[in-house]
């Protein structure tokens, strides 16, 4: 009897078993032969300050769809542009890309998946999709817009009895800077604040800090438009002269202002990390991407931060830089079910309201999108570049149309400025010879 029990007991088994197997390839049918699969989609993206909560958002999305699986990888500034080349080279999976105007028109456009049926397409705010248009097609998603000017602490400007208002303009900016450095030299604010040594803090280890961000000031004011830039063979650098006394205001007041080889070695870390957040600094060239990596080391100095403009002497000097950093692209070689998982993800991450909230509140970005109603920007730098764009005190983003390797070319001429290799002269020669040296 115990056998014979047995076996009906394992028949039953296998009949649940093989109905339960049944019922699945159904319904897995119904949803396409795809979703029977483990998909895999991998990310290649270039801002390591989002890289652990842009995990985050994935890890969320997965516990969701089981299904997929999705890797990001993060490579930080001018690596990027070659690594993802040399991915490409070798067929390396690259499923989604981050990419900037210049590299969707002239290097990566025959891997670029049209977009243009995407439910999120509807949603961009105005103006936002010319530099991601192939032929007419859209082929890139706006991962954000964001804006960079100066940085700061105003608990230390307050402190320092500094009306932080009242700076609109290169000179009022400049003499604020010498009263707070003569207070801190005075040991005034000591007590108050430590660790504080200057007043600003300026990575010019970083190509991408001095070759596009700094350098784009007097740019965007002589070509007005990555498109511009694009289509300039040869630049005139007209601005040179007050792009001259930009790097002044922006290296005078450092630590390193003795011996402005030092600054060579200050690397974005250095910057942000073991500076700003800290309060070792008091401000510093960067834009509203720095939010995470401060509030996660101090979130009283993160509640404290806000913008000053980066002003361009006697051009445009109350306004700081805003613009869309860059595209999430879909490689179209990938095959259709990882497609398929691509779209669906950014879908998710931009237009659900779990995603819009992880967008906003988690990677701190100001979305690209006008369906955002609902959720509060809580990031006060971004927070504080809404209220610049508010009453148009912008200039655009033209970095996006440089050639080619410019950006460590020209970060390189203007290096071997500070390092007092070269004269200012001999700088700016090598900034138009290099642009037109790699327009040909």
């Amino acid at each position: 009897m115990r056998r014979i029990l047995s076996l009906i007991l394992c028949g039953m088994l296998m009949m649940s078993l093989l109905s339960g197997c049944g019922q699945s390839s159904t319904n897995a049918k119904n949803e396409g032969a795809s979703d029977l699969e483990s998909v895999t989609v991998d990310i290649f993206q270039n801002k390591s300050e989002v890289a652990q909560q842009l995990e985050a958002a994935a890890k969320t999305y997965m516990e969701a769809n089981p299904g997929v699986v999705i890797n990001i990888e993060t490579v930080q500034g001018n690596d990027y542009n070659t690594a993802l080349k040399a991915k490409m080279l070798v067929n390396d999976a690259v499923d989604i890309m981050a990419l900037g105007a210049n590299d969707i028109v002239n290097n990566y456009k025959d891997y670029l998946e049209d977009l243009s049926d995407q439910p999120w397409l509807a949603n961009v705010s105005d103006g936002l999709l010319e530099d991601a248009k192939l032929e007419g097609k859209v082929v890139g998603l706006p991962v954000n817009i964001e804006g960079y000017g100066i940085a700061y602490n105003k608990a230390i400007f307050s402190a320092a009895g500094i009306d932080a208002s009242k700076l609109t303009s290169y000179d009022a900016i400049d003499q604020a800077f010498s009263d707070l450095q003569q207070k801190i030299d005075s040991g005034a604010l000591k007590a108050e604040f430590p660790q504080l040594e200057s007043v600003f803090e300026y990575a010019a280890k970083e190509s991408w800090v001095m070759g596009l961000h700094t350098l784009n000031i007097p740019m965007a004011n002589e070509l007005g438009s990555a498109k511009a830039a694009l289509e300039a063979d040869e630049i005139e650098l007209k601005y040179s002269n007050e792009f001259k006394d930009l790097l002044t205001l922006l290296t005078q007041y450092t630590s390193s202002k003795e011996d402005l080889k030092l600054l060579l070695a200050v690397d974005y870390s250095t910057q942000i990390g073991g500076g700003l957040a800290i309060e070792r600094v008091a401000a510093v060239q960067q834009g509203n991407w720095i939010g995470p990596e401060v509030k996660s080391i101090s979130p009283e100095v993160y509640e404290n931060l806000d913008f000053l403009p980066l002003p361009l002497k006697g051009v445009k000097e109350d306004s700081i830089a805003v613009g869309v950093p860059a595209y999430w692209c879909v490689n179209k070689n990938a095959d259709e079910a990882t497609k398929k998982a691509a779209k669906d993800f950014m879908n998710w991450l931009y237009q659900s309201d779990e995603g819009k909230s992880i967008v906003v509140n988690q990677l701190g970005y100001i979305p690209a999108f006008k369906n955002y109603d609902g959720v509060e920007i809580t990031d006060p730098l971004s927070a504080s570049i809404q209220r610049y764009v508010r009453e148009g005190k912008t200039m655009p983003w033209v970095f996006g149309g440089f050639p080619s390797g410019y950006e460590g070319q020209s970060a390189s001429d203007i290096q071997a400025y500070i390092g007092g290799e070269t004269t200012w002269d001999e700088c700016i020669q090598a900034l138009k010879d290099d642009w037109k040296a790699l327009k040909k």
